[in-house]
């Protein structure tokens, strides 16, 4: 007889889902049972290891809008959810993972791990999701799979996690009296599009009006609500220039004379130079995090503020906003924009061309730069040439992530820049190209990581290799841990401990590991080696691995190489002189 495993693959295909990532488990093998029998329906990936599952599912979901779904098996399964959920949490992404879990009745037997792999999975799980639930009973599973899905979906998104029994598992279905009914206006994000009240709409149409140096920063929030018509013509309307975050990157074509780059610490210096010369700042999609606020220098005491957001908590948590707009970002532009009228900021637009022409300039000093070891910018520079406007590049975090946002530009509105900056955890880059590439059949995937990174990953190349993806995974391997490394040197009196990746009695080869695992396996270590390299990667019908030998002294953080120059630099610990910003009250033009 057909059982809840079974009742779960359809609850799932009837919701849309496309793959699931994970790895089998004895408490979950109804699942695959379920799986197995509907492989023309509903596709199974294995991965090397669960945490990269998670980064997989979270990947397909970026892309296109449904949640992605991981399953693992009950205790070491579960705990490796954490880096993946945190990120998933952080950047409000929709994800659902399927948790096996020990029979119900031996819940006095979970303590200490009598009952092997038992531990309190919910206590955990609830304080790294959006929220996660125990199913209860077969009965009460088709209702359970509803919930994750709404949670999931309905703003804001993020991650939820469904806890099944194997003895919930393994359960006959019934299905006269447990029919397949899924609720799709649940199937992808967001589920519902929040608009804002009249009042706050015409206080923004007054404060754009009133603007002569306007800039948007477009964050995350743009590519999940899908608005990039709608930002475009928010930008022309107003006259105003755009800058992204890095994970907002490509929500606006940075080919426009009105885009500035990415707005970080180690992105565009033309976004950084003119973001505090701005007289109202609107915040679409973004939360004025850390580093896209520039350390919460942004905004000014005397800029004016407008935000975009469909979370309420988001409207004052470091500032207070001149006008806070409540909504879903596509469907509040569509509100607001139509009531503009035509602002013109010719000198405006004047000043950022010629803030982007010093910002490419120094771009082009090291992407031309022929010295050994490489810079990383010489070698992007040539990615860049052969990418195609429907190829996704996936970045790992730390450096990987500044030289991306620097060098390789969006020349499309469109999610093809994937950023785990919802955490910033290393380890996403390979793991996420699994997702990317099943979510677009066709596209090229690249992938961008320190050797540091990739380190974290490189079980999953057997993976790329096994479902014979097209993805070029590009290693910047200058030996060690850079930013620690540079920290280190700068912050606490030239200390170097425990930040090299290599010694005199090894020097590991990513380009012949690849090989051994079934990628083709490349190496670049002169100008010369570039475009061979490159372009036997970028014709192969299959995955490789592309390793640079680069300069460990490079850097894409503006700040950190200025301090590396300083021969006198000020060498005060960070946790010495952080503070907490004052918050503020943004005023009005």
């Amino acid at each position: 007889m057909a059982h809840m495993g079974d009742f779960l693959t359809e609850m799932l295909i009837a919701y849309g889902v496309k793959c699931v990532f994970g790895m089998p488990g004895g408490q979950t093998s109804a699942l695959y049972e379920g799986l197995a029998t509907r492989q023309s329906r509903i596709r199974h990936v294995l991965v090397r290891d669960e945490r990269n599952a998670v980064y997989a599912a979270d990947a397909f979901a970026r892309m296109t809008g449904r949640p992605g779904v991981c399953d693992v098996t009950v205790g070491p399964g579960c705990t490796k959810l954490t880096d993946g959920f945190v990120e998933a949490l952080n950047a409000s992404i929709p994800l659902i993972a399927i948790v096996g879990d020990l029979p119900r009745d031996w819940l006095p037997l979970k303590a200490k791990g009598v009952a092997s792999q038992g531990f309190d999975q919910l206590g955990f799980l609830k304080s790294i999701a959006k929220d996660a639930w125990i199913v209860p009973t077969a009965s009460a599973f088709p209702e359970m799979v509803r919930l994750a899905f709404r949670a999931a979906t309905a703003p804001r998104p993020g991650p939820v996690a469904l806890i099944i029994p194997h003895d919930v598992f393994d359960a006959d279905w019934d299905e006269d009296r447990r029919p397949v009914v899924a609720d799709d206006r649940y199937a992808c994000a967001p589920a519902h599009r929040s608009r804002p009240l009249p009042e706050p709409i015409e206080r923004a149409v007054e404060q754009i009006a009133r603007a002569k140096r306007p800039m948007i920063v477009a964050g995350g929030g743009v590519h999940g609500s899908g608005a990039y018509d709608e930002l475009e013509a928010l930008a022309q309307k107003a006259d105003a220039l755009v800058a992204t975050s890095l994970t907002g990157k490509g929500a606006f074509c940075e080919t426009s004379n009105r885009s500035v780059g990415v707005l970080n610490p180690m992105g565009s210096r033309a976004a950084l130079a003119l973001a505090p010369a701005a007289d109202l700042i609107v915040w679409c999609g973004s939360k004025a995090s850390q580093n896209t606020a520039n350390n919460w220098t942004l905004p000014t005491a005397e800029q004016a503020t407008i935000t975009i957001d469909d979370d309420p908590q988001e409207h004052g948590r470091t500032f207070r906003p001149t006008v806070a707009l409540f909504g879903d970002v596509r469907s509040t532009l569509r509100e607001l924009t139509p009531r503009l009228t035509q602002n013109s900021n010719a000198e405006w637009l004047e000043r950022a061309e010629t803030q982007r022409r010093a910002h490419e300039a120094a771009l082009d000093e090291d992407s031309r730069s022929d010295a050994l070891p490489l810079h990383p910018a010489r070698v992007l520079r040539e990615i860049a040439a052969r990418l195609a406007p429907d190829d996704i590049v996936v970045s790992d975090a730390s450096f990987s992530s500044g030289w991306i946002g620097q060098y390789l530009p969006a020349r499309k509105a469109a999610r093809r820049f994937l950023y785990a900056r919802g955490q910033g955890s290393l380890g996403y880059a390979v793991p996420g190209s699994l997702g990317a590439a099943l979510s677009a059949p066709g596209a090229r995937i690249v992938t961008v990581s320190g050797d540091g990174g990739f380190s974290f990953y490189i079980g999953e190349l057997a993976t790329q290799a096994q479902l014979g993806l097209p993805v070029v995974n590009v290693v910047f391997n200058n030996g060690v841990l850079g930013w620690l490394a540079m920290w280190e040197q700068v912050f606490y009196n030239n200390t170097r401990l425990s930040v090299d990746l290599e010694s005199n009695r090894a020097r590991p080869s990513y380009a012949a590991a690849a090989t051994g695992l079934g990628l083709k396996g490349l190496q670049i270590e002169s100008p010369g080696d570039i475009a061979t390299a490159l372009d036997e990667a970028f014709a192969f019908d299959g995955p490789s691995v592309v390793e640079v030998r680069t300069d460990p002294n490079a850097t894409p953080i503006h700040s950190l190489r200025r301090r590396l120059q300083d021969p006198n630099p000020d060498r005060k610990r960070p946790g010495t002189v952080y503070q907490l910003r004052d918050w503020k009250r943004s005023p009005s033009l």
